[in-house]
């Protein structure tokens, strides 16, 4: 292998092209030279490779022990000629050799290529992670390019990503050659290289979303505390303004509801619940629940629980398809949540008190059944949603 060509070029072209550190580069060569010139010795000698930026040349050198008689001629050297290189050595002294790099067999010149091709793609993988694992939480723009088992492989520019059926909306269709967005859920070392994982159902997306297209969100004026998804049906999200002057559910919808148009159309036509966020778990169910409204709130403090009374037209609101609303805001709350119309309370009410012998003891009994009983304050409206 020839090293007496100039490498900076060489090397600062691989530094440009693949964005990989210098110093990795530079170890990737004095690594081949070193591979090269071993099998060339066959492993018999102690090789050292250095580059040398002034000659942009790999200089090999060979280690040998200084000794009064030697037995292994590959590592050692009689005393008197190790101070022709150098005068002042003694024995057991350890001291280097230039050797001439040039001789290499076009075998071992390949191997040395394909070192540097090793390293260089190994460096390429560890940058790739570096940089994506930062990223973890943040939305990315790529291009479907190929399906394998209903997954689609998402190019990103600089490297492929891998989005699995699971992680995508129901009934989303997607061709080759699509442009999909997506958040960056985790990314994992595979022997193949950093696999880069994506959804397009995480809650993450949704908060995401509304971060891009609200600037008060971006400013940290409004909080985002939950977000729920029903990916492709239905999502809450609950906001917090930090500034009294700035209504956290008006700033997410934005003038004629273009903000959350705009995140409804990337979701396909997902409706979304804008719902403000209360330290009040009683106003916050309450809230969690629209577009129904609610009459009374029972809540048990020791087992997260709560009865919500609501009108009768009122039930098939709250519940929702399938549900789907009660379970949202049980979700967004984090509390159980359990729906009567006033009717279904009514009844109850009166088969309790029919049971009722008059008894004094018995009646502050059926006094204490009702509970905590929380009267829902004129809640503030949420807005929703829908393409």
């Amino acid at each position: 292998m020839e090293t007496s060509f100039n490498l900076k070029h060489t090397i600062d072209q691989i530094v440009k092209e693949k964005g990989i550190d210098k110093a990795v580069v530079v170890e990737a060569l004095e690594q081949a030279v070193l591979t090269a010139a071993n099998k060339k010795f066959r492993n018999t000698r102690d090789l050292e490779a250095h580059y040398n930026p002034e000659i942009g040349e790999v200089e090999l050198f060979e280690f040998v022990t200084v000794v009064d008689e030697v037995q292994d001629s590959y590592r050692e050297i009689e005393l008197d000629e190790a101070r022709e290189e150098d005068p002042e050595v003694e024995v057991g002294d350890s001291i280097g050799m230039k050797m001439d790099a040039s001789g290499f067999s076009r075998i071992a010149a390949q191997t040395a290529k394909q070192v540097i091709i090793q390293r260089v793609r190994e460096a390429e993988r560890e940058t790739i992670y570096n940089e994506f694992q930062e990223r973890i939480s943040e939305i990315v723009n790529g291009v479907v390019r190929r399906f394998e088992k209903g997954d689609l492989i998402v190019d990103l520019g600089r490297a492929e990503a891998l989005l699995p059926h699971k992680e995508q909306a129901p009934r989303e269709v997607y061709r080759q050659g699509d442009r999909v967005k997506a958040i960056i859920t985790e990314i994992r070392m595979t022997t193949k290289g950093p696999q880069i994982m994506l959804s397009r159902t995480a809650p993450g997306m949704l908060a995401k979303l509304f971060e891009a297209e609200v600037p008060e969100i971006a400013e940290g004026i409004v909080e985002i505390k939950g977000v729920v998804r029903e990916p492709g049906g239905r999502a809450k999200i609950a906001v917090y303004s930090h500034d009294a002057d700035v209504d956290p559910v008006g700033a997410c919808v934005g003038m004629r509801g273009s903000r959350v148009q705009n995140v409804v159309s990337e979701l396909r036509g997902e409706k979304i619940d804008i719902i403000p966020w209360s330290d009040d778990i009683a106003r916050f169910a309450c809230n969690a629940l629209a577009p129904a409204v609610v009459s009374k709130v029972y809540v048990d403090d020791e087992d997260y629980a709560m009865e919500v009374i609501v009108a009768d037209d009122q039930l098939s609101l709250a519940i929702g398809k399938r549900g789907q609303n009660v379970r949202l805001a049980a979700k967004l709350t984090g509390w159980k949540i359990d729906i009567k119309s006033e009717t279904r309370m009514a009844e109850a009410e009166l088969q309790q008190f029919a049971s009722y012998d008059g008894t004094a003891e018995e009646e502050g009994e059926a006094e204490e059944v009702s509970g905590n009983v929380a009267e829902p304050a004129e809640s503030a409206p949420a807005a929703e949603a829908e393409e």
